[in-house]
This record gives C-alpha cells, structure tokens and sequence, in this order.
C-alpha cells in the first residue's frame, strides 16, 4: 500500500492503495465519483473514460501509481451545470439509449473539440473509434459533436 496525492476535478485527494490499483476504482471507490463506469477492464471500450492533464484515458488498466502530479477530470468534472456544449447537444439529440457508455463518450468529444473544434466525420471517426455503445447510438453521437462544434 501507498499512499498518493491525486488532484480530480481541481480538487485534492490523497489514497492509500496498491500502486498497481487502476485509477478507475480509485474514482468510484476511494473518491466516490460514479459517474465514470467500468465497462470491459481491458482498456476496449472506453467506458471508464477520463482526462489526464486533458487527454482521453482509459482508467481501467492505468494504475494509479503512474498519475503523480496530472490533473484528472471525470464526466462530473466538465461541467457543474451541464452546460458544456457536449452536454447540451447530447440532450437536445437525445443521444443516450441505455446510457451506460456516455460518460466515456462525452469524454472523448470533449477532448475532440478541444482539439478540432469544428471536427469532420472521419475526424469524430478516429476519435470516437475507442468507445463502443451496445445500443448503436453512433450516428445520433456523431450528430451531437457536430451540433456542439456549432455550439462552442
């Protein structure tokens, strides 16, 4: 066991786990934030989805030995209000089926539109490419990030 100091969503926690403990379940487990979900453990289907110092990470299979000072940032960290732009597209379109893979989702639109704010489809393509939904929502996911790109 160690103990570490890790910063989420601008906010300080300190933990004492095994250092080869994903970050995942140092989220949901130790910090008590949810909203990140844990979908295969492999690192395939971007569910548990997070930002490290703003990249996408998949945080089943990193360990929470590896973060040291970056900041990490969930789904509740993009928005106390849900008013980032990702956000609002996803409920005007109604993206969501069964939900479960969202979290992820939206993560990675996030960074996407940080990155390329007025993104193509073969640009959402290669970024979304990780995260897989059960429910085939892909088209309405692709819609949302283009209503967000005209949004921001």
């Amino acid at each position: 066991m160690a103990i570490y100091e890790i910063n989420i969503n601008s906010k300080s926690y300190k933990v004492d786990v095994e250092p080869s403990m994903p970050l995942l379940w140092v989220i949901r487990d130790f910090v008590g934030l949810t909203g990140t979900k844990f979908g295969c453990g492999i690192a395939q289907c971007g569910a548990c989805t997070v930002h490290l110092d703003g990249t996408p990470i998949r945080s089943c299979s990193f360990p929470v030995s590896a973060v040291g000072a970056k900041q990490i940032t969930t789904i509740e960290g993009v928005s106390a209000n849900v008013d980032h732009a990702i956000q609002k597209a996803w409920i005007e379109l109604q993206v969501p089926q069964c939900g479960y893979c969202q979290s992820g989702q939206i993560m990675s639109a996030v960074a996407l539109l940080k990155a390329k704010p007025k993104p193509t489809d073969a640009d959402i393509d290669i970024a979304m490419q990780g995260n897989l939904c059960r429910c085939g929502t892909y088209q309405r996911i692709r819609s949302a990030i283009h209503r967000a790109a005209e949004l921001i």
